[in-house]
């Protein structure tokens, strides 16, 4: 049985100060375990599901309205490191729904709350992978932004707990529930192009510069411990908290994980590949901007599979297109090829004539796929989400391989079923060490 260690003092309800630095690791003394088969309710079929939303200053507020919207779901619980944008997103969300969820500090106070169903992630990255797993532990479903973890071990973890908890996990590349992206998959998959074997995604834009301000002592509206979760402490930066975290190793994954898991994924997609690369290579580095970020403008990567290779191409200084979008993947075959933005495709035949097109309201698509995991979380049929946690997570995986092929300047090749590189130096990047009050839990 699949254990999550909760302090004794928090059992059977909802305190609103628990201890922190002792709340898992003394457990395993003073607590008890909670089995995660038992976390969660029964949901009758007119009941409306809760959720509680954590992180909800930007994309956050944008996936917690989408849920708000649906009217078999109510958002009970906003969760926010910060004060003053926990107290705003409530009171916008009680003069939307006419409902007042209740206001949290500390995600950990959720996990026995077994009046939720489940967890809407969408902070830094440095918690995605960490917030499904306690979620999924504590008998949550859980809906998480991308990319799917801030590194390799944590999102295997991830799937792990998802799939011994029976937990409906969703990924929040959206474009997943996109009717055009079903369209182009089966297109290519009836044969009209013949032979597939080469898949190019892109990002190609004007990043601002990213420039720290002085270290300075976090506000008293900011719980700067929770923020920092299992990163290596450092002093408060008020620049790396109000987003500049992207940039930086400890936090964020780059542009690849952030922009690049979209299009590589929707490449993947059509072009039928389910599985995780036999090779990465990368070549790349930090060749414009003279600033303080640390992932790198620019990127050419190689994925190779046995028969097939998918490639990214990012550039964050360059203004021109590529084949006319800025975001976007070509896939080509032997009698065509096929052109994908974020919200359309477009199939050519080989002498370049369009023979088919399509294009979605972007806006809608959020919104089906928000419907797509509460009607999974109803059926509880995991095949029938448009983003299982592990498809999501084979996309996150690519976008850390690529950036540890350039931290390393190798070329790797990847075993899928431990998930580890034939490299010492590069599997030194497959997880991190984690501070002991947020430790990676055992799955």
């Amino acid at each position: 049985m699949v254990t999550l260690f909760i302090n004794q003092q928090t059992r059977g309800s909802i305190v609103s100060q628990p201890s922190r630095r002792d709340f898992f690791q003394r457990s395993a003394i003073a607590g008890v375990a909670v089995s995660a088969g038992l976390a969660g309710r029964a949901i009758a079929a007119n009941d409306k599901l809760s959720v509680a939303c954590i992180g909800v200053r930007g994309r956050g507020n944008s996936v917690m309205n989408s849920f708000a919207d649906e009217p078999d779901c109510q958002v009970t619980h906003i969760c926010d490191v910060r004060q003053d944008v926990r107290e705003q997103r409530g009171a916008e969300i009680k003069n939307k729904t006419g409902y007042a969820p209740k206001l949290v500090n500390d995600f950990r106070t959720l996990l026995e709350d077994k009046s939720i169903d489940a967890f809407m992630v969408a902070t830094p990255d440095h918690w995605h992978a960490m917030l499904t797993i306690y979620g999924c532990l504590a008998g949550k479903d859980v809906y998480v932004e991308k990319p799917a973890s801030h590194n390799i071990l944590e999102g295997k973890t991830a799937v792990a707990a998802a799939r011994k908890n029976d937990r409906m996990v969703q990924m929040g590349t959206q474009i997943r529930s996109a009717p055009f992206l079903r369209e182009a998959a089966e297109y290519v998959k009836s044969g009209a192009m013949g032979k597939v074997i080469y898949g190019k995604a892109w990002e190609t834009d004007r990043n601002g510069e990213v420039h720290l301000a002085p270290d300075s002592p976090a506000p008293t509206t900011l719980d700067y411990n929770i923020w920092q979760g299992p990163c290596t402490e450092r002093p408060h930066n008020p620049t790396i908290v109000g987003g500049a975290w992207r940039w930086l190793f400890d936090y964020g994954t780059g542009d690849l994980g952030n922009d690049g898991v979209h299009r590589i994924d929707y490449c993947r997609y059509v072009m039928g590949l389910e599985t995780m690369p036999d090779a990465i290579s990368c070549s790349g580095g930090k060749f414009f901007f003279k600033d303080d970020q640390q992932w790198p403008d620019t990127m050419l990567i190689n994925y190779e599979y046995p028969d097939k290779i998918l490639q990214y191409e990012m550039r964050l200084w360059s203004r021109p297109k590529l084949n006319g979008a800025t975001e976007g993947a070509s896939i080509y075959g032997e009698n065509g090829w096929i052109a994908l933005t974020n919200n359309s495709w477009t199939a050519y035949d080989a002498a370049g004539k369009v023979v088919k097109q399509s294009q979605d309201d972007m806006g809608k698509v959020q919104q089906a796929h928000v419907r797509n995991f509460l009607d999974a979380m109803r059926s509880r049929k995991r095949a029938s989400l448009a983003q299982e946690i592990y498809s999501g997570h084979v996309s996150t995986v690519m976008c850390h391989a690529g950036n540890i092929s350039w931290r390393t300047g190798k070329k790797l090749r990847f075993d899928s079923t431990s998930e580890t590189f034939d490299d010492p130096q590069a599997n030194k990047y497959v997880g991190r060490e984690h501070r002991k009050e947020f430790a990676l839990p055992k799955v």
